[in-house]
């Protein structure tokens, strides 16, 4: 009887201390443009966690996957420069991304990291479309 007290008492421990680091990390929970969407052109990205973001360890990559070329898709990795990663200041659980100029129609892929206010890095990312 106490080896089945004991074993359930340990048993409860361990997945209350899972529970609780699963929970404890920042999560992306939504993004403008969302993930998959077609957006008109645009030149900011909003990326909305549930956890306070730490811009000093935070930041974001584009890359250009495909574009348009003679009226047809074409396949084509290609980094975007001049993108730069802040946090609002209205919302520090938002990352906003800003191009130096409007993006051009054809697929996008960002991938993002972020450390929130639990100290844990954090990573993912999605592709959308320009049209």
């Amino acid at each position: 009887m106490k080896s089945t007290l004991l074993k359930t008492l340990v048993a409860s421990a361990v997945l209350t201390l899972v529970a609780t680091s699963a929970q404890a990390h920042g999560a992306l929970v939504s993004s403008t443009p969302a993930a998959g969407s077609t957006v008109s052109q645009t030149n900011q990205i909003k990326l909305k966690f549930n956890e306070a973001v730490k811009p000093k360890f935070s930041g974001a990559e584009l890359t250009m996957t495909s574009m348009i070329m003679g009226g047809k898709m074409v396949n084509h990795a290609m980094k975007v420069g001049g993108v730069t990663a802040s946090v609002d200041p209205k919302d520090a659980k938002t990352m906003l991304l800003k191009t130096s100029a409007p993006l051009a129609p054809g697929g996008y892929k960002l991938t993002w990291h972020v450390v929130t206010s639990d100290n844990h890095r954090v990573e993912g990312g999605y592709a959308f479309t320009v049209r």
